[in-house]
């Protein structure tokens, strides 16, 4: 049952004036800080208008036949909101005014309500069944479908019975044209809002999938990694300031441990064990897949570890990679650094390259499939192999 206070607000429109000199008598209900705004089709002299006491001045000659069909149209829409409640069903500010004008008043939820109800569900499993990262990813994504839904039908909500295959088409053409989203992070936005989908339908909130005709187009992803003679110059590089030189050192560790970001940032010293082959390993649980991973420590990421006493600078994930683009600009490597950039050089520089199978290269990076490894990195190893070939061919003149 909703339990919040409704409100009701007389205001003129004073901004548009007719021939008559008058202006449009407006109407807004508020319900749990939602809005809805109508014309109660009736006009007044602006200045004939009490905005405090909500009605007109007794000096207007129609000020008691308008003053009572407000009065009318109040008491209409406490009526309208009181038997929602009764019905103690869940319901919004604009099921009040459908009900006041005596629509089909059965009660739906919308798109954003939907979302709400999810993330307040998943919220409580964080730490069980749910990261917080992934969380957080959901409530942007919800941020991102309300501008969308603003931005499109000029309203804060649509009903969910109104999403179809062209309420999805135009919102990826809004990602692409008004927030400039590559298409790889579109194909993810949709996935999330697919998912959102999916919960609606399997509470009963929905019955029509409006994905199911949707076919997303798919990404070209440009593998960006360091070639081995960037990955030597950078490390034989030192910088004058510290700030670099740590953000320098902290990128070639993971150069030759694959860690993603939160993996390296909270990298200590109980993590490093000594495995079944009597080497020391890096033993930790990846936190996007909740998957054990286990890393050979190679010398020279035991080097950058000893160097830091196994407690590593802590930097923003932001501002480290803000500083890659410096240490990019100085060395002219001239490719976009990231953090994730180190992570796909050990992939390939530091272990395709060098003759480690897919299905090794897969373990190390604590994919959870054997087939996410295959789409990233199958068009290196087909280059691994020619460039051998190509050897073999000069070998068998």
């Amino acid at each position: 049952m909703n339990n919040f206070k409704v409100r009701i607000l007389f205001y003129v429109l004073k901004n548009k004036v007719n021939k008559k000199g008058e202006c449009s008598i407006m109407c807004r209900i508020t319900l749990n800080k939602k809005r809805k705004e109508f014309s109660t089709g009736l006009f007044t002299n602006p200045n004939h208008w009490d905005s405090k006491k909500q009605k007109l001045l007794s000096k207007a000659e129609n000020s008691e036949i308008v003053n009572t069909q407000l009065s009318l149209i109040s008491q209409k829409i406490n009526e309208a909101f009181l038997l929602l409640q009764l019905q103690q069903k869940d319901f919004n500010v604009d099921d009040i005014y459908s009900q006041y004008k005596g629509e089909n008043t059965r009660v739906e939820k919308t798109l954003l309500e939907l979302y709400d109800i999810h993330n307040e569900q998943t919220k409580k499993l964080i730490g069980i069944d749910f990261k917080e990262i992934s969380w957080n990813r959901y409530v942007e994504n919800r941020r991102k479908i309300e501008k969308f839904i603003k931005f499109k039908y000029k309203r804060n909500d649509i009903k969910l019975n109104k999403l179809d295959l062209k309420f999805i088409k135009d919102l990826e053409y809004y990602f692409k044209t008004e927030l400039k989203l590559s298409q790889a992070t579109i194909n993810r936005s949709l996935q999330r809002l697919k998912k959102i989908i999916a919960f609606g339908i399997a509470e009963n909130y929905l019955h029509v999938n409006p994905f199911i005709l949707y076919k997303p187009p798919k990404a070209k992803v440009r593998l960006v990694y360091l070639n081995q003679k960037e990955l030597s110059n950078l490390e034989e590089h030192t910088f004058n300031q510290n700030r670099l030189q740590q953000v320098k050192d902290l990128f070639v560790f993971c150069c030759y441990t694959g860690l993603a970001y939160q993996e390296m940032i909270t990298l200590s010293k109980k993590h490093i064990k000594i495995g079944f082959d009597s080497n020391k390993w890096i033993e930790m649980y990846r936190q996007k897949t909740n998957s054990k991973i286990s890393v050979p420590i190679l010398p020279k990421a035991e080097e950058i570890l000893l160097k830091y006493n196994f407690d590593f600078p802590k930097i923003s994930n932001q501002r480290f990679n803000s500083y890659l683009k410096e240490i990019a600009d100085v060395l002219g490597i001239d490719k976009r650094l990231t953090h994730h950039v180190g992570r796909k050089t050990f992939a390939t520089t530091v272990l395709l390259y060098n003759g480690v199978s897919m299905e090794v290269v897969s373990e190390l990076l604590g994919h959870s499939r054997l087939q996410i490894t295959q789409e990233h990195y199958a068009k290196v190893v087909r280059t691994r192999v020619s460039e051998q070939i190509t050897v073999l061919k000069s070998k068998l003149k």
